[in-house]
Formats: structure tokens, C-alpha cells, sequence
């Protein structure tokens, strides 16, 4: 007698020709996984749209901007950036490096600022040290128009409105830098390596140049990316604190060219012009700091 063999039942989720079948789940993981995707390609273009505008405009002649609003660019951007260039014998590249030595300078010592003032509150118990912190956030909250009266007052009553001091001695000073610097310090400076430092005779100054600097070295360039950026695109404190163009930054600077291009329409396309220089030196900077980031993400994998 021959044995009685049972039905070969399929499997769950497959077709009985060995093809599985595609569920409704997977289609509504793959729609889930684009829509993030499509969020940021839209931001993208919200964001460069107005730079290629820029970029396309800046090729073109006084006519051809005002004749054609396409994106076709043109040939008219080296005849531009000389007739920008011999404007005002040549007050643009004073503009630029006006803005380099805000910005730069300005970056700098507030990167430094924020760090010593961040680690301090980090690694430092003394009274009222949280109710500095608090303070450092209130002021992260407070509208840089509140303070614009009150600064240009303070500074008057000093002298040094109308000065190239008018505009860096505020630029330095950050709470959102020192913010930052203070949650970096608390993560990035075991507490032990403090600790063995000072057990070694190693005096509070040399742990911070020496031990903690190198650690908090990549929030530090964050820092000073922001206050850079800041700095490089700030219109209101100079607007209020200078007269003299002579000592104008880039953002001033243009805004005057805009502002005489109502009686001289051909000003608006150096004001294009200018617009497109300025924003080189800040894309040279992020690409040439984002190294630090990278560096930082790969230490941070290797101790995990």
C-alpha cells in the first residue's frame, strides 16, 4: 500500500508559485521613508533658490536684468565685479575687509570667550553658578533690537561710536556661544582628567590652554562658525553704531548701493554683484572647517 502523502500547503505571504507577495506595510514604509526626503529637497530649494538668482543676475548687464526675468544667464559678471571693483576708488574690497576683520577678529575672541566662560561654569562649583547660567539663557531669548538703544547709548557715553571698536567690542560677546561652550565642556571634559591634571600640579590656566581646549576644539569651531556668520551678516548694529562708509561692512555697504540704485538704477546690478562676492568667503570657511566635524563624529564613534 503506498503512504498518503498530505497537501503542500503554501506558505503564509507567498503565492504558491514561490513569488512573495508584496504587502501593504512595505509600500507604506517605502512612502514614509520618501516624505522626509521630499521635506528636505524642499527646504533645499527654498534655501538656494534665491542664491542662484543671485548668481544668474550677477552675469547680467543693467538692461538684461531689467529686461529679462528668466534664469538664462548671461556674459556681463567679470565687466560687473570691475565696474564694482572701481566704484568709490575701490570702497568694496574696503567693505570686504572691514567685514573680515568684524567677523574674524569678532569669531575669534568670542570662540575664546565662550570657551573660558563655558568651562568654568562646567567644571567650577561656586555660588550663583546656576543663576549665571540662567542668566546666559536669558539672554540667548533677548531680540538684538531691544539691546540696539541701550548699546549705542553705553558707547556714546564712551566715545567709541562711529568706531571700528564700536562694532567688534559688541560682536564679542555671545551667550548662545557660551551656552553651547558650557554643554560641550560638561561632555567633552571627563571630569577625571581634570582632576588627575591638577593631582599632577598642573596650575588651573595650563588645564584649560593645554587639556581642555583640545577637547572642546570642535564645539569651539561650531562656535565660531555661528559668530562668524552672525557677524558677517549683521546690518543693525553697524547701521546704528557707524557713519563713516569708510568703516562699513559688506551688509551696510550694499544696502547704500540699494538704496542710491532708486536714482541710479544701474547700482542695482553692482549691488548683485557685491551680493554674489560676499557670499564666496563664507562657503570657503564651512568648507574648509567641516574637516573638524568629521573628526569630531569619528572620535566619538571610536570611544562609544
Amino acid at each position: 500500500m503506498s503512504a498518503v502523502t498530505a497537501p503542500r500547503v503554501p506558505r503564509a505571504g507567498r503565492r504558491p508559485g514561490g513569488t512573495a507577495r508584496r504587502g501593504r506595510t512595505g509600500g507604506g514604509r517605502a512612502l514614509g521613508s520618501l516624505a522626509p526626503t521630499a521635506v528636505l529637497l524642499l527646504g533645499t530649494v527654498y534655501c538656494l533658490l534665491p542664491v542662484a538668482w543671485v548668481v544668474v543676475a550677477a552675469t547680467k548687464t543693467n538692461g538684461e536684468l531689467f529686461a529679462d526675468a528668466t534664469f538664462a544667464p548671461s556674459t556681463a559678471l567679470w565687466a560687473n565685479v570691475a565696474e564694482l571693483s572701481a566704484y568709490g576708488d575701490g570702497v568694496f574690497w574696503r567693505w570686504m575687509a572691514n567685514t573680515a576683520f568684524y567677523a574674524g577678529l569678532g569669531a575669534a575672541l568670542s570662540a575664546l570667550l565662550s570657551a573660558l566662560t563655558g568651562y568654568t561654569l562646567a567644571k567650577y562649583e561656586f555660588r550663583g553658578r546656576e543663576t549665571v547660567f540662567r542668566v546666559l539663557l536669558a539672554g540667548v531669548l533677548v531680540p538684538q533690537i531691544a539691546l540696539a538703544v541701550p548699546q549705542y547709548l553705553l558707547l556714546a557715553d564712551a566715545g567709541l561710536t562711529d568706531s571700528y571698536w564700536s562694532v567688534l567690542v559688541l560682536s564679542v560677546f555671545s551667550p548662545y556661544g557660551m551656552y553651547l561652550a558650557r554643554v560641550y565642556a560638561q561632555a567633552a571634559v571627563p571630569d577625571e582628567v581634570v582632576e588627575a591634571a591638577r593631582a599632577d600640579g598642573c596650575s588651573e590656566g595650563r588645564i584649560f590652554a593645554r587639556i581642555a581646549l583640545p577637547m572642546m576644539l570642535p564645539g569651539l569651531v561650531t562656535i565660531f562658525l555661528f559668530q562668524f556668520v552672525a557677524i558677517w551678516n549683521n546690518f543693525l548694529l553697524p547701521f546704528i553704531m557707524l557713519g563713516d562708509d569708510r568703516k562699513f561692512p559688506l551688509t551696510l555697504g550694499i544696502y547704500t548701493l540699494l538704496n542710491q540704485g532708486t536714482s541710479l538704477p544701474a547700482l542695482y546690478t553692482l549691488a548683485l554683484t557685491g551680493a554674489l562676492l560676499s557670499i564666496i568667503p563664507l562657503v570657503a570657511l564651512f568648507l574648509t572647517l567641516q574637516r573638524y566635524w568629521r573628526v569630531d563624529l569619528v572620535s566619538g564613534a571610536i570611544k562609544g
